[in-house]
């Protein structure tokens, strides 16, 4: 055997079900005669008309067991940020970089807490208090 002709071998393409006497699966495609798995695909929970596990299962009672997955916005105080160098735009990157808040942080809110001392682009979501807070230091908020 050749190296070029070990493409063909790697590349195999994939068997096409059920397209006439040349793809050497035609009248039942490979499923056999008959019965529910001959047929159409069924959902991935069936259970044969059981009633499904997920449903069997309990709901997790009390306060806060059945909320979102989402992560909640980890808050950054403005006056934390005095640590970034003025004129620079302050993202998740670079609140990462200036050691500000964790690298397995996804999500952040700039709240008003302290006093900012130079002008800083914001491009995160702010409190209407850190809003004041940045533009009275001269600085801007894009998010």
């Amino acid at each position: 055997m050749n190296i070029h002709e070990l493409q063909a071998i790697v590349a195999r393409s994939k068997k096409r079900v059920g397209r006439g006497h040349g793809s050497g699966k035609v009248k039942t495609s490979g499923r056999g005669t008959k019965g529910q798995n001959a047929r159409d695909s069924m959902p991935i929970g069936f259970e044969g008309g059981q009633l499904a596990l997920i449903k069997r299962l309990p709901l997790l009672r009390g306060k806060g067991k059945n909320t979102t997955l989402q992560a909640k916005a980890q808050p950054v105080a403005v006056g934390s940020l005095n640590v970034i160098p003025a004129k620079t735009k302050v993202t998740l990157a670079t609140l990462i970089k200036y050691h500000i808040i964790d690298e397995r942080v996804s999500r952040v809110k700039i709240l008003g807490d302290g006093k900012l001392d130079h002008a800083l682009t914001i491009a995160l979501p702010c409190s209407k208090h850190a809003r004041t807070t940045i533009e009275k230091a001269g600085g801007t908020i894009e998010a």
